[in-house]
This record gives structure tokens, sequence and C-alpha cells, in this order.
């Protein structure tokens, strides 16, 4: 079997050719197999005959286009002139490189990676939306174009569309991957992240790009035994749960009821009792820091900028520092509490629907971000896996959340739920 780069690449290229017309996860780039073509060869060059090739040696991976790479114009989904948007190459790409993969392409996002949607489809439904705002990331995993895919997660960026298109979605704790070169929403929340078919599939891309990366079992609190123990699930009832609709909460109590009788411990906790509070004040910061965040570019290009992004924009600087000051300690003891929680009810991961149900008809909206905006509040990793299908056929997800920091668990544990909730089961 030929595994060159050369090979990979002209593969991909074939893909890309072959479906992204209709699904449009990809932003348009003229000269791309040319280009993949070259970059291949050099890789092969480099690598080829090497006895130990780099752990991502010939995978191509998708790159959400707020996320600078050499040779590519950058414009977030916007009509922004490229230039005035231009930036050094991300340092994750540089990464991505020299563990040996290739970038095929960048993927389309939502303007500014805010709410306004781009042309992406959903490879399950053409009708239907692929999420937001990660959306050609998770659609060109999902269509097969692609086995690897970087995107960014605010809110839901990233897990919302992994369970819309089936995939899964890794949003690891903020900061793990370093996010110089990526244009900012809200650097508060703002979070690098993979989709990938699966998570043996994610898991060597993860170790590559998140900072001080500890094999499983080697350091950390709990060693090696603490890895290979099943974690103790937490579902968190109360206002948050009550979000999902009635075929995402039927469908994720199904998943939980399979966990339970394959052995896992699920214990059902009310948590958070202040969730009106925590949407409240996480939208304060997301939207005084976008306004800060486009200081410079809004006043010089908002006569580009779509309705949705400017409405955000003028929401975010007609608040005060005061109360974005105030939001910001608020968060600070979410975080301290949501950690509280779970040593008090031994929980090791929170599972929740990864998104409010299958996603939504129509290409105007990317659906609701809620069942994410808890944990992207405090920071913590989640990762969101395929569980099973919506009654019309679209895919559902269930989310698993852990404590921020403790991303190496979270990936260690992740197989033995994915292998339960991807058995075969009625619609909801």
């Amino acid at each position: 079997m030929d595994t060159s780069c050369v090979t990979a690449a002209a593969r991909t290229c074939d893909r890309i050719d072959a479906a992204d017309g209709e699904i449009q996860a990809f932003v348009p780039e003229r000269g791309r197999r040319e280009r993949l073509g070259r970059e291949a060869r050099a890789a092969d060059e480099r690598w080829g005959d090497a006895p130990g090739r780099p752990p991502l040696y010939g995978v191509m991976v998708g790159v959400k286009d707020i996320v600078h790479v050499d040779g590519m114009p950058t414009c977030a989904g916007s009509d922004v002139p490229a230039e005035a948007l231009a930036g050094a190459e991300a340092s994750l790409v540089g990464r991505l490189r020299e563990a040996g993969a290739l970038v095929a392409g960048k993927t389309v996002t939502a303007e500014f990676a805010v709410t306004a949607p781009g042309p992406t489809r959903n490879p399950h439904h053409l009708g239907h939306t692929p999420g937001g705002s990660s959306s050609g990331s998770a659609a060109a995993v999902a269509a097969g174009m692609v086995p690897l895919a970087v995107g960014t997660q605010t809110i839901g960026s990233m897990i919302r569309p992994a369970a819309y298109c089936g995939v899964v979605g890794f949003k690891p704790t903020h900061g793990r991957i370093s996010s110089d070169g990526v244009i900012p929403n809200a650097p508060t929340f703002d979070t690098v992240g993979l989709f990938a078919p699966d998570v043996a599939s994610l898991a060597p891309a993860a170790a590559v790009l998140c900072d001080g990366w500890r094999p499983s079992g080697e350091g950390g609190e709990g060693g090696e035994t603490e890895e290979r123990r099943r974690p103790v699930l937490g579902v968190p009832l109360g206002p948050y749960l009550d979000r999902a609709d009635a075929e995402a909460r039927n469908s994720f109590e199904e998943r939980a009821e399979r966990l339970e009788d394959a052995g896992f411990t699920v214990r059902r906790v009310p948590f958070p009792d202040d969730f009106e509070r925590v949407v409240a004040e996480q939208r304060v910061i997301n939207r005084y820091e976008l306004a800060r965040t486009h200081a410079a570019w809004f006043p010089r290009h908002g006569e580009r900028y779509r309705a949705q992004t400017v409405e955000a924009i003028r929401e975010g600087q007609r608040l005060s520092h005061d109360a974005y000051a105030a939001a910001l300690r608020a968060r600070a003891a979410f975080r301290e509490r949501l950690v509280a929680a779970m040593d008090r009810d031994g929980i090791d991961l929170w599972i929740t629907p990864a998104a409010t149900g299958p996603a939504p008809y129509g290409l105007k909206s990317t659906g609701d971000s809620v069942m994410s905006l808890p944990w992207s509040y405090a920071g913590a990793p989640a990762l969101a896996l395929p569980a099973g299908r919506a009654a019309n056929s679209l895919p559902l997800g269930v989310q698993c959340v852990a404590r921020p920091g403790v991303d190496e668990r979270l990936l260690g544990w992740a197989p033995d739920v994915e292998s339960v909730l991807v058995g075969p089961s009625a619609p909801v």
C-alpha cells in the first residue's frame, strides 16, 4: 500500500473536488492540487525513507480560516480585505508541519467566528446547518475530505458542529493549545481544538498541539492506575439540562442508561443552580472582548461586516468596564464551584447532550450553543462523541467534560465511553 504524502495529497484533492462543490467546507483555493503536491513531495523527501516517521506523517489537515497559514490569505469568513487581517503564521500550524501533517486548505468559518454563518452545508443533509462557527472544519471531516481539522471554540463552536456532523470534537482546557496567530473573538474563552472521525484519530494530534502533554499514565495526579480505571460520570440536573429538546434529552438518557449497563457509575447531581446568571455573565465577557478585538478593524471596515456581527460588536461597545470586571470575578468563582462540585460528588466527567438537538433545518443560523456554555465559561476541556441519530436520521452527540487541566485523562477515558455510545439504537 502506498503511504506516501504525494499519494495522500492527491487523494485528498480528489475527495475535495468530488464533494466540496455541494458541501462548501473549504475556502476556494486556486492551485490547491499543485501547492499540496509540492508540499507533499518535500515531506516525502524529508521523511519518506526515515526509520521513524513523525506522528502525523501524511495527515491532511483542514485549518479554520481565522488561523494564519503562510501563503494563504486569512479572511475570517468576512469581506474585510485579507491584507487588513494579515499576521504571522500560527505556531500550531508549525507544530502540525513538524509532526508531518500538511495543510489541505482553509476551512469555512462563521464571520469572525461569531454567528453570521458561512456557506457550508451539513454532509448528512445539505438543507441543514453544520453548526458554527467551525462549520467547515467539522463538515470536511464528516464528509471524509480530510481526517483531521483545526477549529476554535468561544462558546460552542466545536462541540455543536461535531454533534451536528457526527464526528468527534475536542475542545481542550482554555490555553492548552497556543492561540498565537489566531484572530480572536473573546480571548477569555477562545480555545483551539480538533475534529476527527474518532478518538483514536484525534489523540496523536492533541499530543502534538497541547502544551506540556503527558502520555496516559505519566505524571500528574493519579498516575497509571488513575488513567486505567473507569471514570465516574455525572449528569448535571436542572435548568441547564432542561435546555435540551425532548428528542436530544431522551436520546441522552438512553445513552446514560447504556453506560450504566456497561458498568460505568453515573451520578445525577443538581448543577449549576444559577445557570441563567452564568449565561448572562458569559455574554458580558464575550461581547465586551469582541468589541475590543475589533476596535481597529471595525471603524475602518465596518460597512463590510454582516448584520449579526455588527449587532454583537455594538452590544459590546455599550458595556462598561465595571460590568466586565464583575463578570470576570463571577467566572473565576464559577470555575472554583465547578471543581468543588466534582470533588464533592466524586465526578470525573460530566456527560450531557452535545447540542440541544439535531442540526436545525436551514442555513441562516448555526444553531444553539447553550449546551457548551457553562463548560466554556469555566475553561474546562470537553469532548463531543457521536451518539446515535435522531428520527430524521441526523446525528446526535454526547458531550464529556473534565475538570480544567486534565485533558490527558479526558482523552484517555474517552475510548471506553465512545465504544458504548456508538452502538446502534432506534431513533428516539
